[in-house]
């Protein structure tokens, strides 16, 4: 188990965030590793896309694993504000976490729910690492980040 793994389950149990943990010795770092490692539809799959605006404020946009986030859809759910993708970088050090593995929720940030992303009853996303995925449910999701729900996909 990673040490990004261990903060992150810190935090669920810390926020009484009902969740599950999974670890593999599989990557999951796409939806279509994720699925197969986890043995589950990629219909049930969220990724997370760290985004920059331009008052250097970090965004995370949580969409459908087959969705693509509309930059457009963000900046006007922002008010107009111009938005950029984060690096590899600026994620590990924004988030604490590795792009790839990055959660929907445990660090600062602005979150964006895609409302499809709210139809599951549970979906999976990072678990802080490449190998590993949390299990949650929808609703929990958005409890565990305060995330505002808006349309953001293309």
């Amino acid at each position: 188990m990673s040490r990004y793994e261990d903060k992150l389950k810190w935090y669920i149990d810390e926020n009484n965030i009902k969740a599950e943990h999974l670890s593999f010795k599989q990557s999951c770092h796409s939806v279509e590793e994720a699925a197969l490692t986890a043995n589950a539809n990629s219909d049930d799959f969220v990724k997370n896309i760290c985004l920059i605006t331009s008052s250097d404020n970090l965004v995370v946009a949580i969409v459908k694993g087959e969705d693509r986030v509309s930059t457009t859809n963000v900046a006007k759910a922002l008010n107009s504000e111009k938005i950029r993708v984060a690096t590899p970088e600026e994620i590990l050090q924004r988030t604490g976490y590795p792009c790839g593995g990055t959660p929907s929720f445990g660090y600062p940030a602005m979150f964006l729910i895609d409302p499809r992303v709210m139809e599951k009853e549970m979906v999976y996303s990072g678990g802080g690492s490449e190998n590993s995925l949390i299990k949650i449910a929808a609703e929990e999701l958005q409890k565990a980040n305060n995330g505002r729900i808006v349309r953001i996909r293309k």
